[in-house]
C-alpha cells in the first residue's frame, strides 16, 4: 500500500547506510532482487512482537488501524472497473541524475513523484479523500499520551522485491541512512534529527520518540520509505550514492525496474511484480493496473514531445501552457474523439503567487499603499487578455483548499478605492511628470528586480499602476541576484510564486521572530502575537479539524494586514491521451490534482483499443467524452 504523494511534504525517503555489516553477500540475479522468492509465512513469533494474531490483541494494547469500507471508500482506492495489463509510456523532458529516492541529487520529480511510489513503500499511508491514516507496511501504530513517542506494527505479510520480509530492523536501517552525513543530504538530517534512533520492541514492532511535541513528527516518521537492512548496512553513505546511482535498492512496492530497463539518459521502465505482496489487499486490488511503465526522454522539447504524442508515440500528453492548450488541441485527432481532451480541477494545493510587499520599507510599511495597490492590480484583465480565462483569483495563502478562510476579502480591481486608500496616505497631487507625491514632495515611486523572461507578466501591471500616478520601475536582473537581495531584504516589491502544501507549515513563513532577520521565508516582515500563538498551538495540535480552524484564523489576519498582492492560481489540470485508457470518474486524485495520478489510478482498456484503431483505419469518429471534470468541487472547504 502506498502513501498518497504530497509533493515534498513527506520527503520521499529512505534508505539506509549504515555502519555495519551483515556478513552476507548482496544477491547479484536480477531475478532475484527484483522477483524473488517470497520467504515463508512467519509462523514462530509471537503476537506480542508482531507476529500474526496480533490484531487481536491490538486494541488492548492501545493500536489503532483503518478498515476500508467498500460501500465509501472506492474510487478513492481504485475503480473497481478496473482491468490489468498492458503498457503505458510517458515521454518526460529530463532523465533523472540517479535512481534514488534519497540521496545527492534525489530530489527530481522523476524520483520524488513516481519512482518513489511506484518501487517503494512507508509505514503508513494517508487516505486520498480525508487525509486519515491508513495501513500500509504497518497495520496498526500507536501514539503515547505525551504525543512524543510511536510504535507501528509491521504486517508480517509484508515483503520486499528480493522475498525477504519487512522488519523493524528495516525501519532503524534506514532512519540510519537518513541521518548518515556523507549521503549529502543535509534536509534529511534536519527532518529525522527531530527523532531518537528507532528501537525493535519485535520482529515487527519498532518504537521511535520525538525529541519535541510536534504533530508533523508523527506525518513524517510514518511516511518514511523503507528499505532492506541487508543491502543498507553493507555501504556506508559514499559507497550507497555511488553503487545505487543507477540500480535499484530493493523496495517492497508494486513495481521494479530491472537494471536491462534502465537506458540512461534515454528511457527507463517500470515492471509489475508478480510477487507483490499486498495486491490482493483492498487498497491495492483495483489500483497500480498496467504491467509496465515506460518513462521515454525527450529534453527540453516540448515542441518535439507534443509531436510524438500526436503520432502516438506516448499515452497521454499535460498540457501547461493556456496558449497551446487554446490554440494547438483541436487537431484532427481530438475532433474525432481519438484523443480524448480532459481539464481537471481537484484539490491540490495552489501555493502562493502575485507580489509581496517588503512592509519593513517605504511605501510599504504602510497598509493604505498596499491595499491600493492591490486595487489597481487588474489580474482579472490579464486573466482574460492574456491567459485565456485559465486562472482563478488567489484570495488566501491556502487558495482553493480546506484552509482558506471564506471570509478573506476578495479583492478586486477597484481604483476608486485605490484613490481613496492613496489620499489617506497623503498622495493627494501629481508633479509636473504626473506622478503622485505627497505633502513633502516625495514621488509614490519604488523597485522591482525581475528576470527578463517575465517582463511580459510585470509591465502590465506597471501600466496600470501609472495610470493612477505611481512610479513602478522595472529593473533586470539574474535570479540569483534577486533571490540573495530577497534573503538579505534588500527589496521593494518582489514578484512571488511559491508552491502549496497538503498540511501547511505556517512557522517558517509567518513567525514574528523570523521578521527581522535574513535568509528565511518571512520574507514581507509579518510580525503578529496572535498569530505566533495559534502556531505554537498548530504545532502541538493532533485534531486535524482543529488544525483547519487555526490556519483558517492565521490566513485572516494575513489577509487583513495584506503583505500581498495575490495574483492568479491554475486549479486545473489539462491533459490529452489517448483513446484506449480507462480511469476512475474524478480522474486525478483529489490532493496531487496532476498526471501522476495516471500511475495509480487508470487502465489499460483492450477493448477500446480495439475500437480506436478500427476508428482511425476508417476515419471515423469516436465519442469525446465530457471536456471539463470536477468531480473535487463537493469537498471544497469541508473538514477532512
Amino acid at each position: 500500500m502506498k502513501k498518497i504523494a504530497l509533493i515534498g511534504m513527506i520527503l520521499s525517503v529512505i534508505i539506509l547506510a549504515g555502519c555495519g555489516g551483515s556478513g552476507d553477500k548482496l544477491e547479484s540475479s536480477a531475478e532475484a532482487l527484483y522477483n524473488g522468492k517470497p520467504a515463508p509465512r512467519d509462523t514462530v513469533t509471537p503476537a506480542e512482537e508482531g507476529g500474526y494474531g496480533f490484531e487481536n490483541i491490538a486494541e488492548d494494547l492501545g493500536y489503532e488501524t483503518y478498515v476500508l469500507n467498500p460501500e465509501t471508500d472506492y474510487p478513492a482506492f481504485g475503480d473497481p472497473r478496473a482491468k490489468k495489463g498492458g503498457t503505458l509510456t510517458h515521454i518526460s523532458s529530463r532523465f533523472p541524475a540517479t535512481m534514488r529516492i534519497v540521496g545527492q541529487n534525489y530530489n527530481y520529480e522523476e524520483n520524488i513523484s513516481i519512482i518513489a511510489p511506484l518501487c517503494y513503500e512507508s509505514l503508513l499511508g494517508l487516505h486520498p479523500v480525508t487525509l486519515e491514516y491508513v495501513p500500509a507496511l504497518a497495520s496498526h501504530w500507536k501514539i503515547s499520551d505525551d504525543k512524543l513517542t510511536y510504535w507501528f506494527r509491521i504486517n508480517p505479510d509484508a515483503r520486499f522485491s528480493d522475498g525477504r520480509p519487512v522488519t523493524a530492523e528495516d525501519v532503524i536501517a534506514t532512519w540510519d541512512l537518513h541521518m548518515d552525513e556523507t549521503i549529502l543530504m543535509p534536509s534529511s538530517q534536519l527532518v529525522y534529527g527531530k527523532f531518537e534512533r528507532p528501537e525493535a520492541e519485535g520482529k515487527y514492532i519498532v518504537k521511535v520518540k520525538s525529541k519535541n511535541l510536534n504533530w508533523r513528527n508523527f506525518l513524517y516518521f510514518s511516511g518514511m520509505n523503507i528499505m532492506p537492512a541487508h543491502y543498507l548496512r553493507q555501504v556506508d553513505g559514499t559507497e550507497f550514492l555511488k553503487r545505487y546511482q543507477y540500480t535499484m535498492v530493493p523496495g517492497s512496492g508494486p513495481y521494479v525496474i530491472y537494471p536491462e530497463d534502465i537506458i540512461n539518459q534515454e528511457s527507463f521502465t517500470f515492471t509489475r511484480r508478480d510477487n507483490y505482496w499486498a495486491a490482493e489487499d483492498p487498497m491495492n486490488k483495483y489500483v497500480h493496473n498496467f504491467d509496465r511503465v515506460k518513462i521515454v526522454v525527450v529534453k527540453d522539447n516540448r515542441s518535439l514531445m507534443f509531436e510524438k504524442f500526436k503520432k502516438g508515440e506516448c499515452d497521454f500528453y499535460p498540457v501547461y501552457s493556456a496558449r497551446e492548450w487554446h490554440e494547438e488541441t483541436d487537431f484532427e485527432s481530438v475532433q474525432k474523439g481519438w484523443v480524448q481532451k480532459r481539464k481537471v480541477f481537484s484539490n491540490r494545493p495552489a501555493g502562493t503567487s502575485g507580489f509581496a510587499f517588503n512592509m519593513r520599507k517605504w511605501p510599504f510599511n504602510d497598509r493604505r499603499i498596499r491595499y491600493a495597490f492591490a486595487y489597481l492590480y487588474n489580474r482579472e484583465k490579464m486573466n482574460e487578455e492574456m491567459y485565456y480565462n485559465e486562472y482563478d483569483m488567489m484570495n488566501s495563502l491556502y487558495t482553493g483548499s480546506v484552509y482558506e478562510n471564506p471570509n478573506n476579502e476578495k479583492i478586486t480591481y477597484n481604483p476608486e478605492k485605490a484613490v481613496q486608500l492613496l489620499r489617506e496616505a497623503g498622495f493627494t497631487k501629481r508633479n509636473e511628470d504626473g506622478w503622485l507625491v505627497n505633502d513633502e514632495g516625495k514621488v509614490l515611486r519604488f523597485e522591482i528586480a525581475i528576470q527578463k523572461s517575465v517582463d511580459y507578466m510585470v509591465t502590465p501591471v506597471q501600466q496600470m499602476l501609472k495610470d493612477y500616478g505611481i512610479d513602478m520601475q522595472i529593473k533586470y536582473m539574474d535570479g540569483n541576484a534577486i533571490w540573495k537581495n530577497l534573503m538579505d531584504r534588500n527589496f521593494t516589491i518582489y514578484m512571488q510564486s511559491w508552491g502549496g502544501l497538503v498540511f501547511p507549515n505556517p512557522e517558517t513563513t509567518l513567525h514574528s521572530s523570523l521578521a527581522d532577520k535574513k535568509n528565511n521565508n518571512n520574507i514581507s516582515g509579518f510580525a503578529n502575537e496572535r498569530v505566533d500563538e495559534l502556531l505554537e498551538e498548530y504545532d502541538q495540535c493532533f485534531d486535524q479539524k482543529r488544525r483547519i480552524e487555526i490556519i483558517r484564523e492565521i490566513d485572516g489576519i494575513y489577509s487583513d494586514i495584506h503583505p500581498a498582492a495575490w495574483g492568479i492560481a491554475r486549479r486545473s489540470m489539462n491533459i490529452l491521451y489517448w483513446n484506449k485508457l480507462g480511469h476512475p470518474e474524478f480522474v486525478f486524485d483529489r490532493y496531487n490534482g496532476d498526471y501522476t495520478s495516471i500511475f495509480r489510478y487508470w487502465w489499460y482498456e483492450p477493448e477500446k483499443d480495439t475500437l480506436l484503431k478500427e476508428a482511425m483505419k476508417n476515419n471515423t469518429s469516436l465519442p469525446k467524452g465530457e471536456l471539463i471534470v470536477r468531480y473535487w468541487d463537493k469537498y471544497k472547504n469541508t473538514d477532512i
